[in-house]
């Protein structure tokens, strides 16, 4: 099953998403120094948007959850963490609660959720919602995000939400920062997104707003260390308790034709190599074992020793530049390093050495025309996670031409995390 899970993985296409928008909007250069600079508005409108209903709807959630929800109040949010038997993430996204029985979810926790509840039988409901989804991040965000709802957001702890309103329209107002900035994400009903959306352009017009497009969007993850799923990490869809999620994907959910995919240089027969615990990916805080949940037994027993942890590398300048040379060389070429990040959805796993020894895997290598450097999100062992280790990735699909890329291990995140700025309680 492994292998041919793996096989699977392997002979998937990467594919263009299309609810991303525009590649470019003024340019990936000036979009990327926008969340340094200035501000964004990007569109994640594409993310399902689930909302659940019913009095198990609490217990659907911390059953699956490695969040503590013991003190989750109403209009507060969490980063939701769901995982695998084996204590693999298998989803991750924002929880809010919007009342006392009342809960959406974006992302891959939506789906996930919505399956295991069907499954075992909860008594709740859950519908899909057409809703737009904003993000509003950088310095000047909370100014930006001030004049287009004539409301001092400032009062908004972090992750935290409030209703507001923008053009007229209802908005909730979620306070979080994906850019390791200052940043409020606005949903509201699909109908009103025109309306609202120019509205923020215009009251941040003279706060520097940009529109982010698809070219750069995962950069700021990538700096401010937020692995995504199916692109910095392979989700657990191979678990044996995922029988039948697949099929209750394509039956009730718009994946844009985009299916999983796997590229990069890392090769093992054993499936479980290429997933990642919450401690692997840095959401080791997240783990509660106040409660039961699915993969804490797992969990439990990798807590005091976790196998591999996040961090970023720093791809050596000149051997990135002799990957674009050897465009123009004799030969083949090496595979092309997408510049700023890979324009298709794909997971992405090179392998990390230390020396002659494998040590972890790298995640889709990115741009950052800020830092002047390439950058990838890596999960290593131990012994090459110390910030300044020169570790090398191995760059090129296996059976094509290969090179090692020497790299330095800094921390993740990689830029200095000011989401908390800004708040006045």
């Amino acid at each position: 099953m492994a292998n041919e899970a793996i096989q699977f993985l392997r002979a998937g296409v990467p594919g263009y998403h299309p609810g991303w928008g525009r590649g470019e909007y003024s340019s990936w250069q000036d979009e990327q120094l926008s969340w340094k600079k200035n501000c964004y508005v990007g569109d994640w409108s594409f993310l399902w948007d689930v909302v659940f209903e019913g009095p198990d709807a609490l217990k659907l959630f911390s059953d699956t959850g490695i969040n503590s929800l013991e003190n989750f109040a109403v209009g507060q949010a969490k980063h939701l963490v769901q995982c695998s038997s084996r204590g693999k993430v298998i989803a991750d996204g924002v929880l809010m609660r919007t009342g006392e029985n009342s809960f959406r979810t974006q992302s891959t926790t939506a789906m996930w959720s919505a399956f295991w509840a069907e499954k075992h039988g909860y008594d709740l409901s859950w519908r899909l919602e057409d809703t737009f989804q904003f993000q509003v991040s950088g310095p000047t965000a909370l100014a930006t995000s001030n004049a287009a709802t004539g409301t001092d957001l400032s009062t908004i702890r972090f992750m935290r939400f409030g209703e507001v309103e923008i053009a007229g329209r209802p908005v909730r107002a979620l306070r979080q920062g994906m850019a390791g900035e200052i940043g409020f994400e606005f949903h509201g009903a699909m109908a009103d997104a025109g309306a609202v959306l120019k509205a923020i352009l215009a009251a941040g017009a003279p706060h520097g707003i940009r529109r982010l497009g698809s070219r750069t969007a995962m950069i700021n993850h990538l700096e401010a260390a937020f692995p995504t799923g199916l692109w910095h990490y392979l989700v657990d869809m191979f678990a044996p308790e995922t029988e039948g999620y697949a099929d209750f994907i394509a039956k009730n959910f718009d994946t844009w034709g985009v299916g999983p995919a796997m590229r990069g240089s890392f090769e093992s027969d054993d499936l479980v190599d290429y997933l990642l615990s919450p401690y692997e990916l840095g959401w080791g805080k997240s783990v509660k074992f106040d409660h039961a949940f699915l993969g804490r037994e797992a969990l439990e027993a990798e807590a005091a020793g976790p196998r591999r942890s996040r961090v970023t590398l720093e791809l050596h300048d000149e051997d990135v530049v002799e990957v674009y040379r050897s465009l123009f060389q004799e030969g083949e070429p090496l595979a092309f390093m997408e510049i700023p990040h890979p324009v298709r959805w794909t997971y992405w796993a090179d392998a990390v050495f230390l020396g002659d020894k494998r040590v972890g895997i790298a995640a889709a290598p990115g741009y950052s025309l800020h830092f002047r450097h390439m950058l990838a999100l890596a999960f290593v062992e131990s012994e090459a996670a110390v910030p300044g280790t020169e570790v090398e990735l191995l760059w090129g699909e296996p059976g094509s031409r290969q090179k090692r890329l020497r790299a330095v291990v800094a921390p993740a995140p990689y830029k200095t995390d000011r989401r908390r700025e800004g708040i006045t309680l």
